[in-house]
This record gives C-alpha cells, sequence and structure tokens, in this order.
C-alpha cells in the first residue's frame, strides 16, 4: 500500500525526533515490565534463578524487536510515532516489509555498540549503565540527522539512510468540532 511519494512529506525535526524518542522509552517500560520484569520475578520467586546477563540483553532485544517490527510492519507508526505524527516508510513511500523493518531494527541498535565498548573500558556499575543506554538512545539517532547534507526537510538519520527508509512528518489533522 502506498501512502506518500518519496520526499513529498518532509522529515521530523531533531527536537521532534527527541521528544518522540523520550516518549518511546516511557512506553517501553511498559512493554519490558509486561514482558521481561513479571517472568523473571515469578522466575525468581518460584526457582530462586535468574537468567544470565548474556541471555537477559538478547531476551530484551528479541522482545523489543518483535515491539518495533510489529508496528512498523502494520501502520509505520508505534504508539510514540503516533503520538508525535511521526511515521516510517519505505524509501519509495510504503509501508515496511518484515523484512525492511528488521533491517531498519538492527541498524537502529547499532547505538549499542559504543555502549558495549564504553561498559568494556570503563565497568559502569548498574545505574550509570541505564543512564548511558538512556542518553544514546535518545540523541544518537536525532544527531545523527545533521551528517545528511540533503536539504533539512529530508534529513534522515544513518540508519534510515542505511536501512533505505524514511521518518515523515505527518501533516495534523483537523480536529472536528461537535
Amino acid at each position: 500500500m502506498k501512502l506518500a511519494e518519496p520526499n513529498q512529506l518532509p522529515a521530523p525535526g531533531f527536537w521532534r525526533r527527541v521528544a518522540c524518542n523520550l516518549y518511546e522509552q516511557l512506553v517501553l517500560l511498559g512493554v519490558l515490565a509486561l514482558t521481561f520484569l513479571l517472568p523473571n520475578l515469578a522466575l525468581g520467586m518460584l526457582f530462586g534463578h535468574s537468567l544470565p546477563s548474556w541471555l537477559t540483553f538478547f531476551y530484551l532485544y528479541f522482545v523489543l524487536g518483535i515491539y518495533f517490527v510489529w508496528y512498523w510492519t502494520r501502520t509505520g507508526q508505534t504508539l510514540a510515532m503516533q503520538t508525535w505524527q511521526i511515521q516510517l516508510l519505505s524509501s519509495t513511500g510504503q509501508i515496511l516489509s518484515r523484512r525492511r523493518a528488521i533491517t531498519r531494527y538492527i541498524y537502529g541498535s547499532l547505538w549499542l555498540l559504543p555502549c558495549i565498548a564504553l561498559q568494556g573500558i570503563f565497568h559502569f556499575q548498574q545505574w550509570q549503565i541505564i543512564e548511558l543506554l538512556f542518553v544514546m538512545a535518545l540523541f544518537f539517532s536525532p544527531l545523527s540527522i545533521y551528517f545528511d547534507r540533503r536539504s533539512h526537510l529530508n534529513r534522515q538519520s544513518w540508519p534510515d539512510r542505511f536501512a533505505q527508509t524514511q521518518l515523515v512528518q505527518l501533516p495534523r489533522q483537523a480536529r472536528k468540532i461537535n
């Protein structure tokens, strides 16, 4: 289904992307509480065991992948993207295929690599790791739009350029007055 002509809609600006990322992180707290915290609390309380950290990392990566790929292949918008009127489309203006959405998710999570490297060098404590991940997730992708030499109306982040996708800012819908 074709939704928009490529480059017909402007790309969201830096602060809209940051706001959307912040809201996305709040939504993901609920997703992770439901899919990670509850099962792991039950596992710990019932059997006295917890998952090894490497398995926990891959489990969380998989759960978040399902969340993003599911939304991107249905409407091109996660819950936060709906609120901030942002949509992720293919470079041809269509809703993403499953393969393209997975590719975009992998490219979009490359910001984890510097975090892993910094953790290996500095041996951060638990809250320091969470703070590092929060800041990197909030700003890495939005800041990368400034490396795109196109017009400020069409700038895309590195993950979008590599995955051949585009974030577009949807026009405001007229509110109905009863």
